[in-house]
């Protein structure tokens, strides 16, 4: 069985810490952590990683061990990565904290290698950050919300995208592709996360991923499979009322699951997830999901 946590809240540093507690397993500690929020804009959360998402989450992975921290992400379209980070508190936040920045969009051509998984629907491969391929521990936390554009929902597996250069052929290709969804699934394929964080106290229900319908799902997620954290993330939706590209066929039929399932990423089946709470509400609302992700 693979585990996803379930907490049900609206303070988001009691959601993530009581997350990653659930979990039962210290991935950190005594390793480098490269760190992968949602900042492909500015705009308030769910359109991005919420400041108090990120300070708890790293306040907790120092608790945990880590020997160092560093986050890595670029953002775009729209503002630069600079601009993004500078609108979001993140320089200021990394001064109050204590861990690195490495900007992807301003990193050097050596720090990025070509990656070109077998049987993709990738033309040739893409670039990819030489930091998260060399990575000794990688945390990610992402959103939860629908996607306007082609991926249906963005998640764990839709936040991969922003490893790969912005504004660049790869870009282009990926957005125009009518396999765009399986094409971001086999961005995964080049990484493996360690930790991930999902913060679902507030979500978009339509629209994304800067901007769309608000809802208050109020719920923390963790796992260490994007697979089973994206598709209890996909059911959520559902159980708010969503897109019917995301509520249509069974969950697991989802085009960014499906082929995540055949490359080996992660849980093949929702029988095989087991939900994780530590308390009453959130364990009334995790059989409601278990019963519609089954279904």
């Amino acid at each position: 069985m693979t585990k996803v946590s379930l907490v049900r809240t609206n303070n988001r540093a009691d959601g993530v810490r009581r997350a990653i507690v659930l979990i039962n397993s210290n991935p950190v500690k005594g390793k480098a952590i490269v760190l992968k929020p949602n900042f492909n804009s500015a705009d308030p959360t769910p359109g991005s990683t919420h400041i108090d998402t990120l300070r708890a989450l790293i306040q907790n992975l120092n608790k945990m061990g880590a020997s160092s921290i560093t986050l890595a992400e670029r953002s775009g379209p729209g503002d630069s990565t600079r601009t993004v980070m500078e609108k979001k508190g993140i320089f200021k936040l990394s001064q109050e904290l204590g861990f690195d920045i490495l900007n992807l969009q301003e990193m050097s051509p050596e720090g990025w290698i070509h990656f070109h998984p077998e049987n993709s629907h990738w033309q040739d491969g893409f670039q990819f950050p030489r930091i998260y391929a060399e990575a000794e521990c990688i945390v990610q936390t992402c959103c939860l919300k629908t996607h306007a554009f082609g991926g249906h929902f963005t998640l764990s597996m839709k936040n991969s995208v922003g490893m790969v250069p912005g504004g660049s052929p790869y870009m282009r290709e990926l957005h125009t592709s009518s396999h765009q969804r399986q094409m971001i699934a086999e961005i995964n394929s080049a990484y493996s996360p360690d930790l991930i964080v999902l913060d679902g106290v507030e979500a978009f229900t339509h629209g994304g991923p800067a901007q769309g319908t608000r809802a208050n799902a109020n719920v923390v997620l963790a796992s260490n499979d994007r697979v089973a954290i994206d598709a209890v993330g996909v059911t959520i939706l559902r159980e708010l009322g969503t897109t019917p590209e995301v509520s249509l066929g069974r969950v697991f039929e989802q085009d960014q699951i499906a082929r995540a399932v055949e490359l080996g990423l992660g849980v093949t089946s929702p029988e095989k997830i087991e939900l994780i709470t530590d308390d009453t509400d959130s364990q009334d609302y995790a059989e409601k999901i278990k019963n519609i992700l089954l279904s």
